[in-house]
């Protein structure tokens, strides 16, 4: 079995080298770490991060997801693909266990720590069959209202009011339950 044809016949352009353990059935980890050491070396694979390898044609989101696990997409980078604040940022932002900020191939991925019960907790998180994680606009919201406190949002009618009221009690916040509700009641039409 050519380890290569597997990586380039799975549906996932990120692998870890526990992922390619799985996939290959190799139990070497030493054997294993030299043949994709190889594969960077000839270039048929990359490793834009130490134990990370991608295809040539590898999905960033899929990265972020998989620099720091558990970890998904939120904050800024999700509302402003929704249309709900319309400042560019080109930073990637990503809810995970730590705070921190890493560069990968000139895209700035910045991580904020949220506590334990709000990261593992899948309400208003979609995940998609590459295993990126990506928070709904509604969690997004709450997610940037709860690390931020006060924002200005340019556009809060694409988001689904019913959805934000029945995420809202993980956040366990009584100040992010005022500030929802403050910012929908300055938004209602006059």
């Amino acid at each position: 079995m050519n380890l290569l044809n597997v990586l380039y016949n799975d549906f996932r352009t990120v692998f870890r080298l526990k992922d390619v353990a799985m996939l290959t059935g190799e139990t070497n980890f030493d054997s294993l770490n030299q043949k994709m050491n190889y594969y960077v070396r000839t270039k048929k694979l990359l490793n834009p991060r130490k134990g990370i390898y991608c295809k040539p044609r590898y999905n960033m989101e899929e990265l972020a997801c998989r620099i720091f696990s558990p970890s998904y997409i939120s904050l800024e980078y999700v509302l402003q693909k929704a249309g709900v604040i319309f400042q560019y940022d080109s930073r990637m932002t990503m809810i995970s266990y730590l705070s921190r900020e890493v560069e990968v191939e000139n895209q700035i991925i910045s991580f904020r720590k949220v506590k334990n019960e709000l990261l593992v907790s899948l309400n208003g998180i979609a995940q998609k069959e590459n295993t990126v994680n990506i928070a709904t606009p509604e969690r997004a919201f709450l997610d940037l209202l709860y690390l931020n406190g006060s924002m200005y949002f340019d556009n809060l009618n694409s988001l689904n009011r019913g959805k934000i009221e029945l995420m809202l009690p993980a956040y366990n916040s009584k100040v992010l339950n005022k500030r929802v509700h403050k910012l929908f009641e300055n938004d209602r039409p006059e």
